[in-house]
């Protein structure tokens, strides 16, 4: 979900709604945690723990690489055929740091394996790296 803009609307609710816990609550302090200026428009995704009291804890994780990659090319969307075409322009040094920011969340052994990971998916998605 976007951060810092957690509403009970679908498809927090109906998730949450389920398992019977505050959704209120989950939705401010999600935002709360989310709220940090770089943070403002990217999708965050949440593991939610529900207790058997129905209390809950959450950890967010880093942003989709995919999403990452969109901001850092200015572009809405990849490629419909990213193999022809190609829809924008990533420097090695913005992989870098997208790879690094993505470390704890992928299960790459060295930086250099989720630089090549990130490249990848940079691939996938028409975005070509340059330097």
């Amino acid at each position: 979900m976007a951060a810092g803009k957690a509403t009970p609307a679908p498809p927090v609710g109906p998730a949450l709604g389920q398992a019977q816990i505050n959704i209120m609550e989950f939705c401010k302090q999600f935002n709360a945690r989310t709220s940090q200026k770089e943070m403002e428009g990217l999708i965050i995704p949440v593991v939610v723990t529900v207790y058997n009291d129905r209390s809950f804890t959450f950890i967010t994780k880093t942003p989709p690489a995919s999403v990452l990659l969109k901001r850092a090319a200015g572009i809405a969307k990849g490629s419909g055929a990213p193999n022809k075409d190609k829809v924008g322009k990533v420097t090695l040094k913005q992989v870098e740091d997208i790879a690094k920011q993505k470390m704890p969340d992928l299960n790459a052994a060295s930086v250099d394996s989720a630089i090549r990971s990130v490249r990848g998916t940079a691939r996938s998605m028409g975005i070509e790296v340059v330097g």
